[in-house]
């Protein structure tokens, strides 16, 4: 009772007194990285009254990051953390009564594998109720709440051999899959995600789909005898993102029937949303997702099926924006969602029955948890260049009420640097967006040492959020230059389109747009500028390095270059094959957007190149073969390898590790005196 206490004062501190330590504020270091709080997964109790949330932290003793479930009050004077565990627990949701908080914690599991937890907010401790060998990815209360909708993993027995029974000897992987990698997951066997229907009060499960797919997202009807789901079928499903909503009867042996039919993706898993039944349980609400040769660069738009079956119908046609998250009002006359909007996500709403898209809550920043209760009340998780995620109340004016206060304090100790959105135009005169941070001590009419970065996707954006390595760079005098090229989300199918099998094209005309425009403003000093990004960031440096040589430095993170050579190495084959062709039918496209290795010798900027050796989304042999080609150039350049991480680096001493590397490399060639690549007229970009 102490600790929550003392939480809760610490949660509390007057605002006044976190102005008047203003005048004291100190530069961002790196050790702020590990004081850093994200807020996500709002979930909004039945009464209205509390908003369960998730704070993760980096445990730095543990080497590991932890999250705990909190819950704040609807009034925002009480914030109680409800979990105190070394291991992470998720994913929190209300039973309709309000007695219990169900979340995911792999928390006493040999296999560490997520469990589901019950709290009972009479009192006591978490209590786990399962205890599947494969563990549970996702779940759903019933409407009474005497049931639970699990999603539960298969998993691959253990095996032994020989005459040592003790001694455990793994079996060979058999591939026979279309798809057969996965990040995070390895290689791909007979394992599938299954539904059960689970008894609260019993503490017992049943299947409810044992078959050869993956089923995903349950969501049961207001009456409590059907669940939707999203899965996809066909004779290899593998081999397509045909996604669709099916809805099965709530008990044993039921057959499912499909309620969507279009030949493309809805209500696709990647993006989180689940199918959203009216509050009458006449209609769902889902996501549909464009052709299926459009991959990812298709918008999602927001769309409305009856749950009897019938015509599908996207809501606002019109919208050439992502639309995520929506949730019905509570009399189901209109749809709220999360809106993406040129590097902003805000909260809008539409009637169910179409119309004009109504903003609830825009202005500079990113909304990227939204909770709807029962009474209409509106939490979001959202955040600003200047602030990280937080938890608040959306007011029915528009305005939020802060409900969590966790990264107050260290913030009111350091100095930040300005975050200014910028427009240009590209060469071939289309307009571009993007972002220029500040040194906290910035003296206009000073040129500084300048980086561009890059993000990933491509189909992302850069947009109005906290970005502590931005704010890093910047506390180490660097301009930093961001922008969202072509092939990024936030501005329409055809922007996004634009990259189509034409990568580090356009885009890379781009983003050296934006270093031209920071140039042109007498901001960035064009003898000191550096580039760098990860993933399709990591690739576009690569695309970007190979045809301007002005960049004195470059980090190249988890790209690709020599992309005939990453075929079948990678998760990627269905949208290789849609975007490209296999490459014996079109070797043309695929060797002219390899031309960052195969046009190496072009590069003359010191590079350096990182990469987690378990990577299965953008493979460690792709940043090795471009680190091997620079060496054997007798360019400057390293290669990082991190042991046992995927494609997001998730130790906390290796992401700090990363962040140092970046900061020594740039410097290196951007501040010191010793002297630099040999700098000539842009190279040709070989396509």
């Amino acid at each position: 009772m102490n600790r929550i206490t003392s939480t809760i004062g610490l949660l509390l501190l007057p605002a006044i007194a976190l102005q008047g330590q203003a005048a004291q504020r100190r530069p961002l270091s790196l050790d702020d990285a590990s004081r850093v709080r994200d807020v996500t997964d709002p979930a909004i109790s039945p009464d209205g009254a509390w908003v369960a949330y998730v704070v993760t932290s980096e445990n730095l003793k543990d080497d590991r990051n932890d999250s705990d479930i909190w819950m704040a009050s609807w009034d925002g004077t009480r914030n109680i953390r409800l979990t105190w565990r070394k291991e992470s627990e998720h994913s929190p949701r209300w039973s309709p009564d309000g007695r219990y908080l169900a979340f995911l914690s792999g928390r006493d599991d040999a296999r560490e594998e997520d469990q589901l937890w019950l709290l009972d907010r009479a009192g006591g401790e978490a209590e786990p109720v399962t205890s599947f060998p494969g563990g549970i990815n996702d779940y759903a209360w019933s409407p009474d709440g005497k049931r639970l909708a699990l999603v539960v993993a298969d998993s691959e027995s253990d095996s032994t051999a020989g005459a040592d029974s003790a001694k455990k000897i793994p079996k060979p992987i058999v591939i026979d899959r279309y798809q057969f990698k996965k990040d995070e997951v390895g290689y791909l066997g007979k394992p599938r995600e299954h539904l059960y229907l689970f008894d609260v009060e019993r503490r017992t499960a049943e299947p409810l789909t044992p078959d050869r797919y993956d089923e995903t997202l349950p969501a049961f009807s207001p009456d409590g005898k059907s669940i939707a789901f999203v899965t996809r079928h066909g004779a290899d499903p593998d081999r397509s993102d045909n996604w669709d909503i099916y809805v099965i009867d709530a008990a044993p042996g039921a057959t499912a029937r499909q309620l969507t039919t279009y030949e493309g993706d809805d209500n696709d898993p990647a993006w989180g949303s689940r199918p959203e039944w009216s509050p009458d349980g006449r209609s769902i609400a889902y996501l549909r997702g464009g052709p299926q040769k459009l991959i990812y660069y298709a918008v999602q738009k927001l769309a409305v099926v009856a749950a009897a079956g019938g015509a599908e119908r996207v809501v606002a046609p019109e919208l050439d924006r992502w639309s995520l998250q929506p949730h019905w009002s509570a009399d189901g006359s209109a749809i709220v969602f999360l809106l993406e909007d040129d590097r902003n996500y805000h909260v809008a709403k539409v009637a169910a029955a179409g119309g004009k898209v109504e903003r609830m809550l825009g202005g500079r920043r990113v909304v990227s948890g939204l909770t709807v209760g029962p009474n209409g009340r509106t939490a979001v998780v959202a955040s600003t260049p200047l602030e990280p995620q937080e938890l608040f109340a959306l007011e029915t004016d528009g305005s939020l009420r802060p409900l969590s206060r966790q990264n107050d304090r260290w913030l009111s100790e350091v100095q930040l640097g300005a975050v200014d959105e910028i427009s240009f135009k590209s060469r071939d005169g289309t307009p571009i967006g993007g972002f220029l941070v500040k040194p906290p001590d910035y003296q206009p009419g000073n040129r500084y040492p300048a980086i561009l970065r890059i993000h990933g996707g491509p189909v992302e954006q850069l947009q109005n959020e906290f970005d502590f390595e931005w704010q890093i760079l910047a506390s180490q005098g660097y301009v930093v230059i961001a922008a969202n090229p072509r092939g990024s989300s936030g501005r329409g199918e055809k922007f996004s389109t634009a990259i189509y099998a034409d990568w580090g094209n356009k885009d890379a005309q781009d983003v050296l747009a934006a270093v031209d425009y920071g140039v042109a403003r007498g901001i960035a000093d064009p003898e000191r500028l550096g580039v760098g990004g990860w993933s399709y960031g990591g690739m576009l440096t690569n695309y970007t390095i190979a045809q301007d040589r002005r960049f004195k430095a470059a980090v190249s993170g988890a790209g690709i270059s020599n992309i005939l050579a990453g075929f079948g190495t990678d998760q990627y084959i269905r949208e290789y094959e849609a975007e490209l062709g296999p490459p014996w039918v079109d070797t043309k496209t695929w060797l002219k957007i390899s031309f960052p290795f195969l046009h190496a010798d072009r590069i003359v900027t010191p590079t350096l190149f990182l990469c987690g050796d378990k990577d299965f989304n953008v493979p460690l042999q792709n940043s090795e073969q471009m680190y091997q080609a620079l060496r054997s150039l007798g360019r400057e350049t390293e290669l990082i390898i991190y042991p046992g991480e995927y494609h997001g680096i998730r130790r906390p001493s290796f992401r700090r590790d990363r962040l140092e590397r970046y900061i020594a490399w740039y410097d290196r060639f951007l501040k010191a005196e010793a002297p630099t690549a040999k700098q000539s007229a842009p190279a040709a970009a070989g396509k």
